[in-house]
């Protein structure tokens, strides 16, 4: 622990707000700047507010800025998207610098940045920006640097040392290309990122762009808000109303029962914090959620347990600071702990801190909250903390305020946002009666930028406090009343308020498209333009054109040509329904293909989260981090529609499929639907398997399934240098002779109109298999058992598990069922009549050579009077299975099914109800006639490279551009070998 020192210490504040003060410290700590020890005894530097510690030889140095002055180096700030609260291991927080794994805390679904849940208020937003493009802005990108958490193997691209520490918070690297560099070395990386490894297949962000809206970034790119509760309290009582220092409630029962705090507001400091006996204290709620208010507290919060010893109670004070009226109103504070005999001086600098305020304390006074004189006098200083009223049971409790020089002028910092101009920002002199209007013709003079029409420019307010709050002032507004006011209300609030000059109209165009979806299904454009209006209801949100219908998915696009418009019907669909289901809602970014650079053949991932259980989550949470996350999308917001038509202008790009076989089949029908209006009709597509059977995977050599033992950037560089192969892909037609093609679809739990319909005649696309008989029959039982507990089938392992008690049962009570199949069932390959043997209970046709979880029914031995089979060579394989026993032995690789034909044009006659399924989907067929033939659609496939290595443990996570060169898509690709047995 850090050995305490006296109070009256002077603090000395470096230019970066740290409050460094020199402390002796008793247990070993290592320097957050070198990274080296401090030994017992010696003496360092130690920032009060952000608890950096640091060597004097190193205090010149350092380059890690405080939280109280970090907000004020951003440009351009960006809100983090946060995650739901949990613990994480080995990991810093990045307000406190303390570790987390004691504390719940939270982390960014965009960037690497970790916070406690209680210091969650002074995480400085500057999450990676994404979509930077402004209209003719050179193609170029700068790192992105942060702090800490490095990969484990992590080396210094100036020094080539290791970089990674797990002692502190230390070192830097690049969110974008995973550069890293020790914090005396980052300064020498070249300023200009090049995207690292995966550069070949990442959307640049300044070829991104959405237009300039007040909607959550977590919004836009389909991330469920997670991470903060917000709750309302009307009815918050007075100061007086709270719990004594006994526990005794001294208050009103009304109280206590409306002291919930906004937790999207609330200010809480760091969670443990080492600091000597006069440091603030934390009021905290441990092992609860922000929003939860303890029983035990007449305030809404609880007092954390002691962060230091206490040595003397009865010499201490415990004081709560107000920042404005605001923080009152709403009874949020914060406490600090100082002694009974502390001076005003002190009271105010521990007062300050704890806001982490780094300003001259002289631009600041307290006052007494309990005074209720309508004029506020401050405190004199001559008073010490003795002199504060102290109510009856109650602790003293103060305002800080900013002491008003001269209340008719002052200066405001101006941002020049996207405009072009060398300068990072500007202070100008304004009085109380300058307008918004004057204060952008300053600016715009400030800037160098020559414009006559300073109406064509707005200001614009902007609070880097939770979502980036953003407000344009109105022409007659003043700059200065605003924070003037701002300073009453909250102090914190006042110091992370900017403002902007930016143009009126937005820079990325008037056009802006919106996915609406969860409509009913091939309707008229007539009719879904109805729907829309009764949700819309004022003319004047009406779309400009309808874009695009996806008439069998009851979705589609609209354009608008005003942004403002754009929005504003945005929010009225996100609260609209139908026919009692949610509409599902995009804003969908623009991609500026023509600046994409040639050699960047751009990566499409579409992750379905609800399978493999978490690890859809885990995937689509690093490919944001890894890629851009414009470029990745999540299936249960819109299906595979919304990232197909933002890839529509793309000319040559590929696909990444995370989920089962089935998520497989779903992206290609979307794609066999709209791809034919995009530019690249036939992206190659790669699979990460996270369904239970996982055969297409298999084939692919993408493995059984993905368990997260492999680090998704190995993937994606796999992905990078994977060969594309072709997939045959057929047609299932059934032609009943009962016309009831509706009754046998919504038997099987299928749409009908994903399936095209001529008189009674239903077609299907198979790309892995199509069974009849006992293999369908016990698919079907797996089936309806998941329909009835979908929540229960969220395990690869329960799945499998579920398969083989099931197969017992069919074993035990099924086992004579289909005695009668090859009489029920006739036959027909290439024209040929096939006869099925006697003891024939199922046919299983194959596409590619896995079936049931990577079974190989066709068998592994050379047969004079069969083809060597493959999944591109225009050929079925129709195998016979004998039982259940015979598919537990095929499982097992014991036995392989029974050959009977092999060939290109497929047709089966059922003379009776059997049970079906296609690619793992099953219902019960009425009969029918069934032919398989080859489909006209193609798809393109990625399969692993042969020769891949297996990557070490050692290799760094996220390894810098500098290091290693990435291969070019497609660069030493071959050609599938027809001779090569690896897929069988």
């Amino acid at each position: 622990m850090a050995a305490a020192v006296n109070p009256t210490d002077e603090l000395e504040r470096c230019d970066l707000g740290h409050f460094f003060t020199k402390k002796t410290f008793h247990r070993p700590v290592y320097c957050n700047h070198c990274t080296d020890m401090v030994w017992l005894l010696q003496q360092a530097y130690y920032c009060e507010v952000c608890n950096f510690i640091v060597h004097e030889k190193c205090t010149k140095l350092v380059v890690s800025p405080c939280t109280t002055s970090a907000a004020n180096l951003i440009k351009n700030p960006v809100a983090h998207c946060w995650s739901d609260v949990a613990a994480f291991k080995r990991k810093f927080c990045n307000v406190c610098r303390k570790k987390l794994e004691e504390y719940p805390a939270v982390k960014c679904e965009v960037c690497e940045y970790y916070v406690h849940v209680e210091c969650q208020d002074f995480a400085v937003c500057d999450c990676k920006e994404t979509a930077t493009y402004t209209p003719n802005s050179s193609p170029q990108h700068n790192h992105h640097w942060r702090e800490g958490n490095l990969p484990s193997n992590a080396k210094c691209v100036a020094c080539k040392r290791t970089c990674w520490v797990s002692e502190c918070l230390s070192g830097f690297r690049c969110e974008w290309c995973g550069m890293t560099a020790h914090s005396s070395c980052f300064t020498q990386a070249p300023s200009e990122c090049d995207f690292g490894v995966l550069q070949t297949i990442i959307v640049p962000p300044y070829a991104v762009s959405v237009p300039r809206t007040d909607i959550p970034k977590n919004i836009i790119l389909g991330i469920k808000p997670r991470g903060r509760a917000t709750t309302n309290n009307p009815n918050a009582g007075s100061l007086s109303n709270e719990y004594s220092s006994s526990g005794e409630h001294v208050g009103s029962k009304q109280a206590e029962q409306s002291s919930a705090v906004d937790c999207g507001q609330q200010l809480q400091q760091q969670p443990q914090p080492q600091q000597p006996q006069q440091q603030l204290q934390l009021q905290q709620q441990p092992q609860q959620p922000r929003f939860e208010r303890s029983p035990h507290s007449g305030d809404g919060m609880q007092t954390s347990p002691p962060l230091r010893k206490k040595k003397d109670e009865e010499d201490e004070e415990e004081i709560k600071v107000f920042d404005g009226n605001a923080s009152k109103k709403r009874r949020q504070y914060r406490v600090i702990a100082l002694p009974k005999a502390a001076k005003y001086d002190q009271i105010l600098a521990a007062a300050l801190r704890t806001f982490h305020i780094s300003d001259d304390a002289s631009n600041y006074y307290i006052s007494d909250a309990y005074r209720q004189n309508d004029y506020e006098e401050p405190l004199p200083q001559e008073n010490t903390l003795r002199a504060i009223e102290h109510p009856s049971g109650r602790r003293p409790a103060i305002f800080i305020r900013f002491r008003e020089k001269n209340p008719y002028k002052g200066k405001i910092r101006v941002y020049p946002g996207i405009l072009k101009t060398v300068c990072r920002s500007k202070l100008i002199e304004v009085t109380s009666t300058t307008t918004s209007r004057e204060v952008i013709s300053l600016g715009l003079k400030e800037f160098g930028i020559q414009c006559t029409e300073p109406d064509k420019f707005s200001l614009v307010e902007v609070i880097l406090q939770h979502e980036v709050s953003e407000r344009a002032l109105d022409s007659k507004e003043c700059p200065l009343q605003v924070l003037q006011q701002q300073r009453l209300e909250s102090l914190r609030n006042h110091r992370l308020t900017r403002f902007y000059v930016q143009h009126r109209d937005d820079p990325h165009g008037p056009s802006v498209c919106i996915f609406v979806g969860n409509l009913p299904l091939s309707l008229s454009q007539l009719q879904y333009e109805r729907i829309l209006m009764d949700m819309i209801r004022d003319k004047k949100l009406k779309w400009s054109k309808v874009d695009v219908i996806y008439y069998e998915y009851g979705s589609m696009v609209l354009q608008y040509n005003d942004s403002e418009t754009a929005l504003q019907a945005f929010k009225v669909f996100q609260q609209s329904s139908f026919d009692d289901k949610q509409i599902v809602v995009l804003l969908l970014p623009n991609i500026q293909v023509s600046i994409i650079p040639p050699h960047v053949r751009p990566l499409l991932c579409f992750v379905n989260v609800k399978s493999g259980g978490q690890q859809g989550l885990e995937l689509i949470t690093s490919f944001r981090k890894l890629l851009n996350p414009h470029q990745v999308f999540d299936l249960q917001y819109g299906g595979p529609l919304p990232g197909l038509y933002v890839f529509r202008l793309m000319p040559n790009y590929r696909i990444i499929v995370c989920g089962g076989d089935g998520t497989v089949g779903w992206v290609l029908s979307c794609l066999d639907n709209v791809g034919q209006d995009g530019v690249c009709q036939s992206p190659a597509m790669a699979v990460v398997p996270l369904g239970t059977g996982n055969d297409l995977a298999r084939v692919l050599r993408w493995g059984s399934g993905y368990v997260g033992n492999e680090e998704p950037l190995n993937l994606l560089r796999d992905l990078i240098e994977a060969d594309e192969i072709k997939l045959d892909r057929w047609t299932v037609v059934f032609h009943p002779d009962e016309k009831e093609p509706e009754e046998v679809a919504r038997r099987a739990g299928i749409d009908v109109n994903n399936a095209t319909s001529e008189d009674s005649t239903q077609m299907f696309v198979m790309n892995n298999y199509f069974g009849i008989g006992v293999d369908a029959d016990l698919c079907l039982d797996f089936h309806m058992a998941r329909e009835e507990n979908p929540d229960k089938f969220s395990s690869r392992m329960h799945n499998k598990g579920v398969y083989f008690k099931l197969g017992l049962k069919n074993f035990i009570k099924k086992n004579n069922l289909y005695r009668e199949f090859h009489r029920d069932v006739t036959l027909e390959v290439d024209g040929k009549r096939i006869d099925l043997p006697s003891a024939v209970q199922g046919l299983i046709i194959l596409n590619i050579l896995s079936w049931g979880s990577g079974a190989n029914a066709w068998g592994q031995e050379k047969d004079d009077h069969f083809a060597k089979p493959t999944h591109y060579d225009g050929m079925l394989e129709v195998v016979g299975v004998t039982g259940v026993l015979h598919m537990a032995h095929i499982q097992s690789g014991i036995r392989s099914g029974l050959r009977l034909a092999q060939g290109g044009h497929i047709r089966i006659r059922m003379n009776s109800e059997l049970p079906v399924q296609v690619d793992g989907e099953p219902w019960l067929q009425p009969p029918a006639e069934v032919t398989v033939l080859r489909s006209a659609l193609k798809a393109t496939m990625l399969r692993k490279s042969k020769s891949k290595m297996k990557r070490r443990s050692t290799e760094s996570a996220l390894p810098s551009g500098s290091q290693q060169t990435p291969r070019a898509p497609g660069a030493g690709q071959q050609s599938p070998d027809p001779d090569d047995d690896s897929d069988s």
